[in-house]
């Protein structure tokens, strides 16, 4: 971004780690769950937590640092949710991962079970489901601050995950649970045809008080049949989501609802270590934006692959 006639300008991105259990390598993903530990926030061992919640503590701490920080350094506290099981991670499980990326994934059925713009198992419900309980728990005991913006993929397995972990919450009357679908925040894309999104047509229909963000066409036409998306494409496209929301949108509170790629690609983005999530899973991260002189530095482009031939085996 750019000034008229001034100088250019970037956002650059970094993790504020130290607050939450994910930030530290003796963390395990495979074993970690969210609910079991408060989303993984650590306390604080200066404060006095019998007057206020470590949540509470957290967030005067996060308000603190946006009131007294240069003004071009900005602070967001983002919630990024992995959707809950889906038919697509049954079938990947079923065949195993080399199978379904040769032949199963580029397919929309198998008879049995179809995964087009995949959606959710009962399971995935399930996940759901608790992680709605979860939330209503941790409003009420841990009075954790409810986010303040709401944003999901457009694929299916997301739009559903955030209706089922959202509605129904007791949330403040100025925030109420009405996500913004965004393009930029679908999953690393092409090839798997439980990644090419349903019509805008389909997600109003069955989402009608969700806000659809202009852009996004009728059609899906960003899938590609023949290639699947590079990280280097995944990483420009969500450093451009980002640029878009710390751009236009002020609150400081934040719920992505997406998927394990995306997930993946804005952990890079935002310098914070690798941290696979199960389906159904939480991480939050607090991150950190600077407004810096010049031009972003560019990623080492690559191109995208075709699906791996399968063996004969």
């Amino acid at each position: 971004m750019a000034g008229q006639g001034g100088p250019a300008y970037y956002r650059q991105y970094s993790t504020d780690s130290g607050y939450f259990l994910q930030d530290d390598a003796e963390t395990d993903p495979k074993t970690f769950d969210y609910t079991a530990l408060n989303f993984g926030l650590k306390a604080f061992p200066d404060a006095l937590e019998e007057v206020k919640t470590t949540w509470q503590i957290f967030e005067e701490r996060v308000c603190i640092m946006n009131d007294f920080s240069d003004p071009n350094v900005q602070y967001k506290v983002l919630f990024l949710g992995r959707h809950g099981q889906g038919v697509h991670n049954v079938v990947e499980a079923q065949y195993g991962t080399p199978a379904w990326d040769c032949e199963w994934s580029l397919l929309e059925t198998d008879g049995t079970l179809s995964w087009a713009d995949a959606h959710l198992t009962t399971l995935g419900i399930a996940q759901a489901k608790k992680a709605h309980d979860f939330w209503a728990m941790q409003f009420a005991d841990q009075k954790m601050p409810a986010p303040q913006s709401y944003y999901t993929s457009p694929l299916d397995r997301c739009l559903r995950t955030a209706q089922v972990t959202f509605s129904d919450l007791e949330l403040p009357t100025e925030q109420p649970f009405v996500p913004i679908v965004k393009e930029l925040l679908r999953e690393t894309n092409g090839l798997h045809t439980c990644d090419r999104r349903s019509s805008r047509d389909y997600i109003h229909t069955h989402y009608p008080s969700y806000i659809i963000e202009p852009s996004l066409t009728e059609n899906d036409e960003l899938w590609s049949a023949d290639v699947r998306e590079p990280n280097s494409a995944l990483d420009s496209r969500l450093t451009m989501l980002l640029d878009d929301i710390f751009e236009n949108d002020k609150n400081t509170w934040m719920s992505f609802t997406s998927h394990s790629g995306a997930i993946a690609g804005l952990l890079r983005v935002v310098g914070h270590r690798p941290f696979p999530l199960v389906t159904g899973s939480v991480i939050p991260i607090l991150v950190k934006a600077e407004l810096v002189e010049g031009i972003r530095p560019g990623r080492k482009a690559e191109e995208g692959k075709p699906a791996p031939k399968c063996s004969e085996e």
